[in-house]
């Protein structure tokens, strides 16, 4: 079978409405003798001037792509000057489906990874990640035998990408990534240890975490050690390359295990981490970035002491806890579901009357309450996390202190949350709070609680389709 050209395709619209070259040159911008090589010599056309074509006949923005594809890129010897800037018109046009075409068929041959995946690596700064995840898959495929620092690097793109909302997925894409970590380059290895752990922790898988964290901290004090044994400009070379200053992986790492000791109940040792991070006399740099995040951990290393002694029974320093949180204005949406949840947790542990709190509190909490879960910063692992944990443990506290209607309203927003994430053991949980008390649930409540089981079923249905299958 004879397969069609866009060059005919051409042909035919200029006979058909009776255009000569040099009128349709004059309406497109392309050179008559562009257009005239193109349809007698069979010179293939740029992208674009393609472009311009298409726009001159009246078509959509990339109407003859494919045919373009299969004549100058399948079916000839691949040019990347015709192919680099169709990677990038497909990724603005949002078309996926060609761009899988082109990477089919020119990643036989390995010459091309390197050009692809500084392809990928643009579009990826262009926040154009459908497409650079193409590319990435495309390259890491190519180079899966060559063990390879840019496959590597391939491998954490595709991680960083993935991570979304469902738990689930995370999980698989960290646990995916994880060996690839040690391939990368030292200090990206910071960066891509980073982002492990607050998927970890995100997971509240607290064994990796407490693994993931104590080896980025090993390393990063490796290289801090080692900063100030080079000189000025090899120095600045490699801090280049870090999203945060280098001290930073060294004090997340003592506050990420001071959350694991927490989740175990070790509030001591919580404590004492938090400590290591409190005092911060050791950081030599000077500069605005560093004293931004030495101002942060100060801060949050102050609001960790009151949370752990708070969790280990020291109701004493509750008031000064609440006093801290409300002279906190300027913190992230983040932040403060993080203090709150804390002081939920301590009411609900040790039976405290915090009415008064949550009055003081309450615009903030009905602002929680009343946002749309899609809306969530997935790309900050633990808010969504936190905003479940929350609303569950203010469901708690409300439905044991006989006040219904609220509690359950944070209930069902708990159950949506922890949906939305897929994180099962949190919807169990919500689940048996609401059967507790399913007694005192108003009936619209109860229609809105079988509503959302039904959905989940739904979704599960679509994901992973029906268990029984009836002949």
């Amino acid at each position: 079978m004879h397969t069609p050209t866009v060059s005919a395709e051409f042909e035919d619209y200029l006979k058909q409405n009776d255009i000569t070259l040099g009128q349709f040159a004059e309406n497109s911008g392309v050179h008559q003798r562009t257009l005239s090589n193109w349809i007698t010599q069979h010179r293939p056309v740029s992208v674009q001037q393609l472009d311009r074509i298409t726009l001159a006949m009246g078509l959509p923005e990339g109407y003859f792509y494919g045919l373009y594809i299969e004549n100058y890129i399948i079916n000839r010897s691949p040019n990347m000057r015709r192919i680099e800037p169709l990677l990038y018109r497909c990724a603005e046009l949002d078309k996926m489906n060609a761009i899988k075409r082109i990477v089919g068929a020119i990643m036989d041959k390995l010459l091309y990874s390197s050009r692809l995946f500084d392809i990928a690596e643009a579009l990826f700064a262009q926040e154009r990640h459908a497409a650079a995840l193409l590319l990435y898959e495309s390259v890491a495929e190519g180079e899966k035998y060559q063990h390879s620092e840019r496959l590597a690097f391939c491998q954490y793109r595709l991680f960083t990408i993935q991570i979304g909302n469902d738990q689930s997925l995370n999980l698989k894409a960290a646990t995916l990534f994880e060996p690839f970590v040690e391939r990368l380059d030292e200090i990206d290895q910071l960066d891509a240890l980073k982002d492990l752990t607050n998927v970890y922790r995100s997971l509240r898988l607290w064994d990796r975490l407490d693994t993931t964290a104590r080896k980025m901290r090993n390393k990063a004090e490796i290289q801090y050690s080692m900063k100030y044994q080079q000189n000025k400009r090899e120095r600045d070379k490699s801090e280049k390359k870090l999203s945060r200053p280098l001290f930073v992986y060294i004090t997340y790492a003592d506050l990420l295990c001071a959350s694991v000791y927490e989740a175990k109940g070790d509030y001591e040792q919580a404590l004492q981490c938090t400590y290591a991070y409190a005092n911060l006399d050791w950081v030599l740099d000077t500069d605005e970035g560093t004293q931004h995040w030495v101002s942060l951990f100060k801060d949050w290393s102050e609001g960790n002491i009151y949370t752990y002694k708070l969790l280990s029974g020291d109701l004493s320093v509750l008031n000064d806890y609440v006093n801290y949180i409300a002279a906190s204005p300027d913190e992230t949406e983040k932040e403060m579901v993080t203090k709150l949840l804390n002081v939920m947790m301590a009411a609900n542990q040790y039976n405290i009357d915090v009415d008064d709190i949550l009055l003081n509190f309450k615009t903030k909490i009905d602002f929680f309450a009343q946002q749309n879960p899609s809306a969530d910063m997935y790309t900050q692992q633990v808010i969504p996390e936190q905003f479940a944990r929350l609303g569950y443990e203010l469901a708690y506290y409300y439905l044991y202190r006989g006040m219904y209607n609220v509690g359950f309203k944070h209930l069902m927003y708990a159950m949506l949350k922890s949906h939305i994430i897929n994180n099962e053991t949190y919807f169990i949980n919500c689940m048996g709070l609401f059967l507790h008390f399913r007694m005192n649930v108003a009936p619209e409540t109860k229609v809105q609680f079988l509503n959302l089981i039904e959905k989940v079923w739904l979704d599960n249905v679509e994901k992973n389709g029906p268990s029984d299958r009836r002949s």
